[in-house]
């Protein structure tokens, strides 16, 4: 794997500190998170999904981790997606 421009880097390490604040925060008890990264047509692709419920109806959940992470993602030329799986889990 070809190593990432410092600035995806620091953008990538932040989006993955922040998705799993989210996580704890929101992913219920207990959850389970898996991260990973990898290289593909020389962009780097980074998944963080649990297996938790999601933010609770009512818990005030925001939503301003997922704007902040995808104009990190943005100021690098990257996009993010977040939302649940089909299955029904949080990612």
């Amino acid at each position: 794997m070809r190593h990432a421009p410092p600035a995806v880097g620091a953008a990538a390490y932040r989006i993955v500190q922040e998705a799993l604040t989210n996580a704890v925060r929101y992913a219920g008890p207990e959850p389970a998170v898996r991260v990973s990264l990898h290289e593909q047509d020389g962009a780097l692709h980074v998944s963080v999904t649990d297996d938790g419920t999601g933010p609770a109806p009512g818990t005030g959940a925001s939503g301003f981790g997922l704007v902040g992470m995808r104009e990190r993602a943005r100021s690098v030329g990257g996009t993010l997606d977040a939302g649940p799986r089909p299955e029904g889990a949080s990612r």
